[in-house]
């Protein structure tokens, strides 16, 4: 009887090649002056990309040849594929768009060595998993491709110069290798109540896609910009308060709420550096006197002041 199991778990390794595929495809769209389906191409590696992982996890299928073939395929689709499309279109124009697109792609490496790192991590803590060290390298490259969506829905502008291409690269390579926290998507799960409306979102979503496919794109890129200065947020709140993690979200919203009243109202924690303070001249004071240095030692009427005491008259 074959096994069924062996071809079920090669099936998240079959999905990583579509993707490797699908960024080849978009180099031979780019080289024939289709643009429209070179950023179509890219579109779907980062769909198929996001699909290969969740799916290993759910069918138990991960594997150390898996994480290397995807590292390898995310190299080609979002770091060789996008410059090389950005510049056959627009960066071939001036006298730095290779070393702009040899920079992107170098930094779309980085991202990915970066990341194949810090899976061995341990030392992190919990929350650590709800977000990505840098912006992600699929929505790295529909970033950078950010200016090709615009110029396909819109037409030329300032935003279709080489110059203006060009810097917009930089700063979206710029912003895949930093530290900047960003919310990962491999930890969030739906509520059984919400299953309906979600289903109904991604049809309006699905719709959306096919009836006006670089609009939707673009506002999506936007909306994914929008919510850094968020996720930064949220990732310094909860290295405030890493307890927090754990309850449910409603409950850290209480606690947000709390946090947000204790300061309108003026409150503060204790003055514990006063108090440090306090003590540690005083501590300095003692061992002075038991040292028995009378040479630098302070008048008894000088330490009294120091630890913050009074002389009765």
């Amino acid at each position: 009887m074959p096994n069924a199991g062996a071809g079920i778990r090669l099936l998240p390794n079959a999905i990583t090649v579509l993707a490797l595929c699908s960024g080849l495809s978009a180099l031979k769209f780019s080289l024939d002056g289709n643009f429209a389906g070179a950023l179509a191409a890219i579109g779907l590696a980062a769909l198929l990309d996001a699909l290969d992982g969740r799916l290993a996890r759910l069918l138990d299928a991960t594997s150390r040849i898996g994480a290397e073939l995807d590292s390898l395929a995310d190299a080609v689709s979002f770091g060789v594929a996008p410059a090389l499309v950005l510049f056959v279109w627009s960066l071939d124009g001036i006298r730095v768009g290779w070393p702009v697109a040899l920079v992107f792609t170098v930094c779309v490496v980085l991202r990915l060595a970066r990341f194949n790192t810090l899976l061995d991590d341990h030392e992190s803590p919990p929350f650590a998993k709800e977000f990505f060290v840098g912006i992600p390298s699929p929505a790295g490259a529909l970033l950078a491709l950010l200016p090709l969506t615009v110029f396909l829905q819109v037409g030329a502008g300032w935003w279709s110069a080489p110059v203006a291409v060009a810097l917009w690269t930089i700063a979206v390579a710029l912003a895949m290798v930093s530290r900047i926290p960003t919310l990962s998507m491999k930890t969030v799960q739906v509520p059984a109540r919400a299953v309906a409306p979600m289903l109904v979102l991604i049809a309006g979503l699905a719709a959306a896609v096919i009836t006006f496919p670089f609009a939707w794109l673009g506002v999506a890129m936007l909306l994914y910009l929008a919510h850094v200065p968020y996720a930064s947020y949220r990732y310094q709140w909860l290295s405030r308060h890493p307890s927090a993690w754990e309850v449910p979200p409603r409950q850290r919203r209480v606690i947000r709420r709390t946090a947000r009243s204790m300061r309108r109202l003026g409150l503060r924690p204790p003055l514990r550096r006063r108090v440090a303070g306090a003590a540690a001249r005083a501590g300095a004071v003692v061992r002075r006197r038991r040292a028995g240095d009378t040479n630098g030692e302070v008048p008894q009427e000088r330490r009294t002041r120091r630890i913050g005491l009074r002389r009765h008259p």
